[in-house]
């Protein structure tokens, strides 16, 4: 994977290509909130060779810093268009985890039909309707909340609390400990994730998506309500979903065999 980086009025953004052939599909990886490009890294192995891939440290996260937090999600997603289109990336199947996954639907929602593929990993629907106003409530203040966390509480619980399986746990610290030392950062990062996310759902708009589509979701992922979020995104989609035993919130990192045997059948099905 090649690292490069890419200007925008807001900071510098760091994303890694590793291209074998411009008219093949292109794996899109987004990662979630306060993650960085490291929590596909099992994707990255067994896929390249494979197809072309792409990952980036989303604005404000690790490597993209310092970057102004003014921005909401639709700036990431024409981000992400402009970034594909410099590198002349014409067939992308967009795989994003949590917060990745409602930048992609975002990015559906501009781009209608742009996308080869579009899966989530442990996210949810974008549309007003899934969540409450609580819920909208809750997420447009929680900056606070990790400001005022005990730092080596919230490490154990960031890492614990998405994943199952040893290497998910340890991968998940070891991203967290890019903000050792500077917690306010953190705060910061998060409480702007989950704020934008709030006001991109308020705009209530469709957010359909148009292209072959998957949802993943780890049988104990207890992030949030994520649960039940997918179980009704696909009942009132009909969006093919796969629950994957013994995994949490990261579960490509969990059951990352499982999760890349799936991706490969996606794209495999795309291709006939």
């Amino acid at each position: 994977m090649i690292e490069k980086i890419y200007q925008t009025p807001c900071g510098a953004i760091h994303y890694w290509l590793n291209r074998l052939d411009e008219q093949a599909p292109t794996l899109v990886f987004l990662p979630g909130l306060t993650a960085d490009h490291r929590l596909f890294d099992k994707q990255v192995a067994y896929f390249q060779g494979k197809y072309n891939l792409f990952t980036w440290d989303a604005p404000g996260h690790a490597a993209s810093w310092p970057f102004r937090f003014d921005f909401d999600l639709f700036d990431k997603a024409r981000w992400l268009e402009e970034i594909l289109t410099l590198e002349a990336i014409r067939t992308p199947i967009l795989v994003g985890q949590s917060m990745g996954g409602y930048v992609g639907q975002a990015y559906a929602q501009l781009y209608p039909n742009r996308l080869a593929g579009f899966v989530s990993v442990d996210s949810a629907p974008l549309q007003r309707k899934y969540v409450t106003g609580v819920e909208l409530w809750l997420l447009k203040r929680m900056e606070p909340v990790y400001s005022c966390y005990p730092w080596k509480a919230l490490l154990k619980s960031g890492s614990n609390g998405v994943a199952t399986s040893a290497y998910g746990r340890q991968l998940m610290k070891d991203i967290m400990m890019v903000y050792d030392g500077n917690q306010k950062r953190y705060a910061q990062l998060a409480g702007h994730g989950f704020r934008i996310l709030a006001e991109a759902m308020e705009k209530d708009l469709p957010y359909e998506i148009k292209c072959p589509a998957l949802l993943i979701c780890g049988k104990q992922d207890h992030a949030g309500s994520c649960i039940r979020y997918n179980k009704a995104w696909h009942k009132n989609t009909g969006i093919p979903i796969q629950w994957i035993d013994g995994a949490g919130h990261n579960s490509n990192t969990d059951k990352p065999e499982i999760i890349n045997a799936l991706l490969e059948d996606f794209v495999k099905a795309l291709r006939r």
